[in-house]
């Protein structure tokens, strides 16, 4: 094995692996870093990315060659071609240092492979003061059950036609929130069910795909969704609404729990905090 844990597991601040993304704590393990490694070689989705419900090929991968793990530090570098293309150093460590050792190696990496983006993703504790940057959150299905709310909601499918036509106009309007590609994937017929919110005939609100996938331990994941409320409807409560109802949804098809990226102190993290969800930590990316 590549990675030690002994000397990983001290500087996992928040449960985050470069190429997967935040995980459940029980299954982070050294294991899940070696595989990331695996995958380089590949390109290849591991079977249980949150990517591969899309379909296609795996666009991010680690740079296996320029890992960097000592027992302080481990530096990830993962590379990208999507767009002008980016290259991340995951910065796992408590001394300052490594921030800028890790940015020093971003524009090395971003030069070498002749891509515009340099960043450097660093993950933080839970106990982080003044946090800035995007808060990993967990849904606990098992710790109790989740009521669906009554409102306007009902899978897009389920409304009328007239309602249903209103979906891609809400798409398009909120594509910055990544509903126009759902609703290309849906169009498709590459996804799961998703909820709308619709008021006076008119979708003005949605969340989705909804999806339940085993994660690296089998335990059943509720996959993460877009969710967007139009902002002329915000303010409503209807937010609260089409995210419980995604909730309950989660909870009657089996999911044990789901994992949400926020950001911090945006309208989606107050809601996630103020229904309870357990904060993991937090990542902190910057340009190099």
């Amino acid at each position: 094995m590549f990675f030690r844990w002994d000397w990983l597991r001290p500087v996992l601040t928040a449960p985050i692996v470069p190429t997967l993304g935040p995980v459940h704590p029980d299954a982070l393990t050294a294991d899940l870093f070696e595989d990331t490694l695996r995958a380089a070689t590949t390109g290849d989705f591991l079977p249980y990315d949150k990517d591969r419900r899309w379909g296609g090929e795996k666009d991010e991968r680690v740079l296996r060659e320029e890992v960097v793990h000592e027992p302080e530090r481990t530096l990830v570098p993962t590379l990208t071609r999507r767009g002008r293309g980016t290259v991340k150093i995951f910065a796992f460590g408590h001394g300052g240092d490594v921030v800028d050792e890790a940015a020093e190696l971003a524009a090395k990496l971003a030069a070498v492979h002749d891509v515009a983006g340099a960043r450097v993703v660093r993950p933080l504790g839970p106990e982080t003061a003044h946090p800035r940057g995007t808060r990993i959150q967990l849904k606990d299905f098992t710790a109790g059950p989740c009521p669906n709310l009554s409102g306007p909601v009902r899978p897009v499918t389920d409304w009328p036609t007239s309602v249903r036509e209103t979906f891609a106009p809400f798409a398009a309007a909120m594509a910055a929130d990544g509903l126009a590609f759902l609703h290309t994937q849906m169009q498709a017929g590459r996804c799961g069910p998703v909820l709308a919110a619709a008021v006076e005939n008119r979708i003005v609100g949605a969340i989705g795909p909804m999806d339940v996938r085993p994660d690296a331990i089998s335990r059943r994941q509720l996959m993460p969704q877009y969710f967007a409320v139009l902002p002329e409807a915000r303010g409503r409560g209807l937010g609260r609404v089409l995210w419980r109802a995604a909730m309950h949804w989660g909870q009657s098809h089996g999911a044990a729990y789901q994992l949400l990226q926020t950001e911090v102190d945006g309208p989606s993290d107050r809601l996630c905090q103020s229904e309870g969800l357990i904060s993991l930590g937090f990542t902190h990316t910057t340009s190099a």
